[in-house]
C-alpha cells in the first residue's frame, strides 16, 4: 500500500505533462485574393498560390520569424504596374499564431496597383529594447 499512492501519483503526472505537450503546430497564414490576378506567396522556401477570388492557407509553421515576398501576375491590359501595403515583410509566429494577408488590386488607365493588408491574432511588434 505504501508504494501504491507514490505510484499513481507519478502517473498522474506523467500523463498531465505528455497530454499537455501537443505534437501538432496550430499556427497558420491566409492569404485571401481579392485582386485581379494570380498571387504567388513566398514563404519557408515554397510558394503557395491563390487564384483571383480564392483563399490558400499555409498551416503547421514553428515558432519563429520568417521573411516572405509575393509574386503576382498582371492582367492583360496593365500599361504600368506597383505595389502598396504589406507585399513583402517579416511575420512573427508565436503558439496559435493566425495570420491573415489580404490582396486587392486597382487599375484606373492602365495603372495596375497591388495592394496587401496584414493582420495578426498576435502583435507583431519587436520585443527587443533599443
Amino acid at each position: 500500500m505504501r508504494y501504491k499512492i507514490p505510484l499513481l501519483f507519478s502517473l498522474i503526472v506523467l500523463f498531465l505533462f505528455i497530454s499537455g505537450c501537443s505534437g501538432k503546430v496550430n499556427n497558420s497564414v491566409t492569404i485571401q485574393n481579392l485582386s485581379s490576378g494570380t498571387i504567388y506567396f513566398n514563404f519557408r522556401g515554397s510558394a503557395t498560390m491563390a487564384l483571383s477570388g480564392s483563399t490558400a492557407n499555409v498551416s503547421e509553421i514553428p515558432k519563429g520569424t520568417y521573411a516572405y515576398s509575393t509574386t503576382y501576375s498582371v492582367p492583360a491590359g496593365a500599361l504600368t504596374q506597383s505595389t502598396q501595403g504589406a507585399v513583402t515583410g517579416s511575420i512573427i509566429i508565436n503558439a496559435g499564431t493566425r495570420i491573415m494577408i489580404v490582396y486587392s488590386s486597382t487599375i484606373i488607365n492602365g495603372a495596375y496597383v497591388l495592394y496587401a493588408t496584414i493582420s495578426s491574432s498576435d502583435s507583431q511588434a519587436s520585443t527587443t529594447s533599443p
